[in-house]
């Protein structure tokens, strides 16, 4: 998989790099006000904001062919996998290893969230999210886009893969933060 590899892939999804600096700018002017209002850090609720965009932007806008050549939707919801890809396939970078790594951000700040009612419901809506995304792509056949079981486990596990490192780097954080309160070094 080479750069080259990952531009050529990108290039179908034709507002995904702006979506990508409209998600950033609204994190960054959004990012105190939410993070207040979730009693979480800005920077959490900056990559939230993040993550949910960049989600948006490589799933529910128009395809390239969509907006060049007016290619439509099947209607039709491809059930092909229902589990994860195989390591094969996410070596080689295409729509597997795309949307495992789409969820990651999302799945990364919500893990950062202290445990606590509001981080059970954004991981419920986090889980629900992709089953929307692909309801959405086969109704909206306008946006050129397919239906595709296998992009709901591929969400699911990248959701799942930054939910654990969130969780992992909050509570290492927090040992180590105890830590220094205590004079102490942390346990490993």
């Amino acid at each position: 998989m080479s750069l080259d590899d990952v531009r050529e892939y990108l290039e179908d999804f034709a507002w995904f790099w702006p979506g990508v600096l409209v998600s950033l700018a609204l994190g960054l002017v959004f990012g105190r006000w939410l993070g207040r209002a979730l009693r979480v850090p800005r920077a959490v609720a900056t990559l939230l904001i993040l993550g949910a965009g960049l989600i948006a932007s490589a799933t529910l806008t128009p395809s390239r062919e969509a907006l060049t050549q007016g290619a439509v939707g099947s209607g039709i919801c491809e059930i092909d996998r229902f589990g994860p890809a195989s390591v094969a396939e996410l070596l080689s970078f295409g729509d597997p290893t795309f949307n495992v790594l789409l969820f990651v951000p999302l799945g990364l700040a919500i893990g950062l969230f202290p445990a606590s009612r509001r981080m059970a419901g954004l991981v419920v809506a986090a889980v629900l999210l992709p089953f929307a995304i692909e309801t959405i792509q086969l109704l909206a056949t306008g946006l050129g886009r397919a239906c595709q079981s296998s992009d709901v486990a591929d969400n699911l596990t990248g959701l799942v893969i930054g939910l654990v490192i969130g969780v992992v780097v909050r509570r290492l954080a927090r040992s180590s933060m105890r830590s220094d309160a205590e004079g102490t070094w942390p346990e490993a």
